[in-house]
């Protein structure tokens, strides 16, 4: 079974090094589905799994220069109360028990769905927030509503553990369409650095995580991710978004039925 895990880490990590998403959209709903984790401890053993992989990619993007930390402060001034509160209510109800194991399990699916429609129509709303300077918020208003889509976010991730990759890049290109796709990723990833400890920890307080599967998971993914990355400009973008949308609607039929 540890072997299982380090190849799924490596799986993992592999398609997050050549798309740029699917850590958390792929590796909750693989621990749930394949192995039988239950969806609490997926969850808190994802994010986790997510903190500690995000820090090493935001000391790369900061190295570059593609953080854009003022947009960072207001993402995380709205997602770590949010993801307080989250852990909170999750305690309050009873993070491990049945009811709230089947209400996780469709906000894992409902999540991948976003992921899924992230991917396929990212370019297009881009397009159509750029056809009209009028869609394009500035101000004090672009402020507030980063603020917000934090919040949303850092409820979505604590509670199911996917949001922060694909969906928030996606928001932040609509909310930031000037930003390069280098910044985009960086901003994305910085963010979610904070947010995921957070969050983990909330979970570590929940007693929802599983260290010895996370050392597992890690041992696959340093390498996968490695390898990704280096083989990113050899593969066809649309091809991997394509296949990695078709697995995680999948994976959400899945979950549901």
């Amino acid at each position: 079974m540890t072997l299982s895990y380090v190849v799924s880490g490596f799986g993992v990590g592999l398609l997050v090094g050549l798309t740029g998403v699917g850590g958390g959209s792929l590796m909750t709903p693989l621990l749930t589905l394949l192995f039988g984790v239950s969806p609490s401890v997926a969850v808190g053993t994802d994010l986790a799994f997510a903190s500690a992989t995000k820090t090493a990619g935001t000391i790369a993007h900061r190295h570059r220069g593609t953080v854009h930390w003022d947009i960072v402060r207001r993402l995380c001034l709205g997602a770590l109360p949010a993801a307080l509160l989250a852990t909170i209510a999750l305690k309050y109800f009873g993070a491990l028990n049945q009811e709230i194991a089947h209400i996780i399990r469709f906000s894992i699916a409902g999540s991948v769905l976003l992921t899924v429609v992230a991917l396929l129509f990212r370019g297009k709303l881009l397009d159509w927030v750029l056809a009209s300077p009028g869609r394009q918020l500035h101000g004090a208003r672009l402020s507030i509503a980063t603020v917000l889509v934090g919040a949303i976010l850092g409820t979505l991730v604590t509670i199911s553990s996917i949001g922060a990759g694909a969906v928030g890049a996606t928001i932040l290109v609509l909310l930031y369409p000037r930003l390069t796709p280098a910044e985009i990723a960086g901003t994305d990833i910085a963010y979610a650095v904070p947010l995921t400890a957070i969050a983990a920890f909330g979970h570590w307080y929940l007693g929802s995580i599983d260290w010895q599967l996370l050392a597992t998971l890690l041992l696959g993914s340093v390498p996968g991710i490695t390898l990704g990355s280096l083989a990113a400009k050899a593969v066809p973008e649309k091809i991997l978004r394509g296949l990695l949308a078709t697995t995680l609607t999948g994976v959400a039929a899945k979950l549901v039925f």
